[in-house]
């Protein structure tokens, strides 16, 4: 009873306990780190302006009672901006807008934790800290300043101000003008105060503004980590304002009048001007004549005119020089003045203007005839022209132009006092050109230079020219390209070619030939330059199709120039294709085509571009041919010699086929030829000698060249092998025994005799040979080879050797192998002979060709090299 009571209190003190848990629910809690701390809440934290977008600028961080996980967010007052984002589970807050301290320098936002079931808000405030992001900024612009004249040195004429809008150092501003040359200001560095430099002055009438450009710099710090210094630039204007301090200038200097004859009392000769140096509120001026008038000149006192009070044959000198003063009424009376001097001259009047005079008297127009290209520095000596003018001193003096085509003649003298004999002279010879111009026109000028009349006088000059031969007859082109058809008639036109030369008469006529290895066929009209084919002439591009002369245009003194003619002779369709045999016969293995090949002897596509069709077979439908390439190949069903057996009822192997060849020129060619196909097995010996064998069964020619490769590729092995035994035996002083090894041949291949190559049967050295080379026929015995005996050295080689006999000698251990060429021959006529015979009674099947092909040519490579390895010595 007791145990079972307390079993009973137990579980009723787990229950309570539970139901306690579950009404006990806490809410979590951010941890509080404190100021300067990025964990925790936010609270107290600071960030600065020139953060950058993106940065994890810190992480909330807090708990939960329980236990529970917790997440994080971040909300903002509706309508602010939004500054941060929080990643909920790990609470990293990151910067996703730009900070600007100046605008805004806190951040209010609600920060929350939740558990999924509870959730804290907190209000926080983040601090924008101050970054040196800000450039000073001036007031008041733009900067102008009005300063008169005459103010002090060292005056001060205007404060600067700027101001920076960020904190500490950055916020400071001083001051600083950029450096110029000569400059007149100069600047307090914390105040902004702008002064007239000591020493200088301003001056209105030598500068009425002055531009200066002032520096505002901040007391700099940090940006993105790096230590900056920012700043900013005005430019102040400075308008000097004028004060009474300058005398009067005489504008114009210096002053000239003249008194000419026909003056009279009273004429006016000069008038001065005079005005205040003060511009900006100008005094009144009053002239008057210090010195140097004699009692002849008076001026205005108002208006500066100088006058005349005598007639000018009173006057005494030709030149006077009166000092004129201006001074300025104010109103105190006068006050500052100036002195100038006024030269006067006493001229004669300028009456008379210049006047050309030829062998007649005066005259205006000159002319001449000359030949074209004269030399250059010749004077025109049909030309005689004299200028004159009657008035004396300056009047008298003027200058002459020959106005016309430029730089072709010039004129000499080019200033003249009085009268002087003008000569013109030619400066550019080839500009004198009768092609060019018939007639030359020039205007001959006279122009006084310092009177004020500028009296002028001008005459013609005419040059007629004659012509001279100073021109080559020239081609309208350095090359003429012309084409024309093979076979046109003799006689036909090629091309026309045309010079020109620019000469009058007789030396303009042009006279034309032709010459160059390439212009036998063709001949030019002399006049009229057209060049066509000799009467006799048979153009064929097949033979020639390209053709390159010379013409030359020639004038009547000889000269002449030349161009080149090229002539393409342009193929026409005048050859049908054709075959080797109007008659072929062709060997196919099934399962491989046989080619036929046409030629068209036509020079160029398409007229040489041959199709290939067939026109009939025997039987139909069995071949296919390729067009372009002329191979005939059965059709694909057709895989064995049985299905060929069965096609015709003779079971007949040996099918003819008419095969056009058509060329694609126009009109179009064609040729036919019967081809007789003999068709075959693919061989049963197997391996890639077999199928060379088999493709080179219609080509006998391509086998044998392999097996004299074969056989020369070992000869030169055996060579290499020899030598290097030779030299070593050679080099250890001894001779080593020589070993000849024969090897059996079977029986039924062909006999191998021994020719002692010096009339000895046991020498080591010699030549082997085949019965067909010593006998000329075939044997099927072999004779037996002498014995292998010692080296000995070979003697001279015999003299009665008969001289049609070429040998080809190869060093070895103790001798030689040579070899007749003329036996050589023989033997492959003889058994070309036979695989002719061969052919020629094989059987209807055509397996005999086959066997006897692949049969013939195994024996003879082996042959080969059963001679190769009886030549080896060891």
């Amino acid at each position: 009873h007791i145990t079972a009571h307390t079993s009973l209190s137990m579980i009723l003190c787990v229950f309570k306990y539970l139901s306690f848990s579950a009404q006990s629910d806490f809410a979590p809690y951010f941890y509080d780190n404190g100021a300067g701390s990025s964990n925790g809440n936010m609270a107290l934290f600071s960030i600065s302006e020139d953060t950058s977008i993106g940065t994890h600028v810190y992480t909330l961080n807090g708990s939960d009672p329980e236990g529970e996980p917790v997440t994080y967010g971040m909300t903002f007052d509706k309508g602010s901006k939004e500054y941060f984002s929080v990643e909920p589970k790990s609470g990293n807050v990151t910067l996703i807008q730009t900070l600007d301290r100046e605008v805004q320098d806190e951040i209010i936002a609600f920060v929350t934790i939740t558990d999924g079931r509870n959730k804290v808000v907190e209000n926080v405030r983040v601090f924008i800290t101050d970054a040196n992001d800000e450039k000073p900024e001036f007031l008041n612009l733009p900067l102008i300043v009005d300063v008169p004249e005459d103010k002090a040195s060292g005056s001060s004429i205007y404060r600067v101000q700027a101001v920076d809008r960020d904190l500490g150092s950055g916020g400071s501003v001083s001051y600083y003008l950029q450096s110029m040359p000569s400059t007149k200001f100069t600047i307090d560095g914390h105040s902004g105060v702008l002064r007239i430099r000591s020493g200088e002055s301003l001056d209105y009438e030598l500068s009425r503004t002055h531009f200066v450009t002032v520096v505002a710099k901040d007391g700099g710090g940090k940006y993105h980590g790096k230590y900056q210094v920012m700043t900013s630039t005005a430019i102040i204007t400075i308008n000097v304002l004028d004060t009474q301090d300058s005398p009067p200038v005489f504008v114009g200097t210096p002053y000239f009048g003249f008194v000419y004859e026909v003056s009279v009392p009273g004429s006016e000769i000069f008038t001065v001007f005079a005005k205040d140096g003060d511009q900006n509120n100008p005094n009144a001026m009053h002239y008057s004549i210090l010195s140097g008038s004699d009692g002849f000149f008076s001026i205005n006192s108002s208006s500066g005119c100088i006058s005349l009070t005598s007639f000018p044959v009173q006057l005494k000198n030709e030149l006077y020089e009166l000092k004129v003063k201006a001074a300025e009424v104010g109103p105190d009376g006068f006050s500052d003045y100036s002195v100038t001097t006024v030269t006067i001259r006493v001229v004669d009047l300028n009456n008379h203007p210049p006047t050309f005079y030829g062998e007649n008297g005066q005259q205006n127009r000159f002319e001449l005839t000359m030949y074209e290209h004269p030399p250059e520095g010749e004077i025109l000596r049909g030309l005689k022209i004299t200028v004159n003018d009657s008035d004396q001193g300056a009047n008298a003096k003027f200058r002459l132009l020959l106005v016309g085509p430029s730089r072709v003649l010039r004129v000499v003298p080019q200033t003249v006092l009085n009268e002087a004999q003008v000569t013109i002279i030619v400066e550019n010879s080839s500009a004198i050109d009768y092609e060019k111009y018939q007639f030359l026109t020039f205007k001959l000028l006279a122009v006084e230079i310092d009177t004020p009349e500028r009296f002028s006088a001008t005459a013609d000059i005419v040059i007629n020219l004659l012509d001279t031969n100073d021109n080559i007859p020239k081609f309208s082109s350095e090359f003429y390209i012309a084409r024309i058809p093979e076979n046109s008639p003799g006689g036909s036109n090629v091309v026309s070619v045309t010079a020109t030369d620019p000469d009058s008469g007789l030396w303009g006529a042009v006279k034309y030939s032709i010459y160059g290895s390439g212009a036998d066929l063709f001949l030019i009209h002399p006049t009229s330059g057209i060049i066509y084919t000799q009467p006799w002439a048979s153009l064929d591009a097949e033979v020639k199709s390209k053709y390159n002369f010379y013409v030359k245009a020639e004038d009547t003194e000889g000269k002449y120039s030349l161009a080149e003619v090229f002539v393409t002779v342009l193929d026409q369709n005048d050859h049908p294709p054709e075959f080797n045999q109007n008659f072929l016969e062709r060997t196919m293995i099934i399962g491989a085509p046989v080619k036929i090949e046409a030629v068209d002897e036509d020079a160029e596509e398409p007229n040489n571009l041959i199709e290939y069709s067939i026109m009939k077979a025997d039987p139909d439908n069995i071949f296919d041919i390729n067009t372009s390439t002329g191979e005939i190949k059965l059709k694909p069903y057709i895989k064995s010699m049985e299905i060929v057996q069965n096609i015709t009822k003779q079971k007949d192997c040996r099918w003819s086929v008419v095969v056009q060849a058509r060329d694609r020129g126009s009109p179009s060619f064609s040729t036919t030829a019967v081809v007789k196909i003999d068709i075959t097995e693919a061989n049963r010996l197997k391996g890639p000698m077999a199928a060379f064998l088999m493709q080179s069964r219609d080509n006998p020619m391509k086998a044998l060249g392999l097996a004299i490769s074969i056989i020369t590729v070992m000869v030169l092995v055996t060579v290499m092998i020899s030598t290097i035994i030779y030299f070593r035996n050679t080099k250890s002083n001894r001779i080593t025994p020589a070993r000849r090894i024969i090897r059996k041949r079977p029986k039924d291949q062909r006999s191998w005799t021994f020719r002692p190559w010096f009339g000895r049967s046991d020498q080591s050295f010699g030549k082997f040979f085949t019965d067909d080379e010593t006998s000329g026929n075939h044997s099927s015995l072999r004779a037996k080879p002498p014995a292998p005996s010692a080296p000995v050295l070979p003697p001279p080689p015999p003299v009665h050797s008969r001289p049609s006999e070429r040998l080809r000698s190869v060093p070895t251990v103790s001798g030689s192998m040579a070899s007749r060429n003329t036996s050589r021959s023989s033997s492959w006529k003889t058994s070309k002979n036979t695989d002719v015979a061969q052919r020629s009674g094989q059987n209807k099947d055509g397996s005999g060709i086959s066997s006897a092909l692949v049969s013939e040519l195994k024996m003879r490579i082996e042959q080969k090299i059963n001679e190769a390895n009886q030549g080896y010595y060891y």
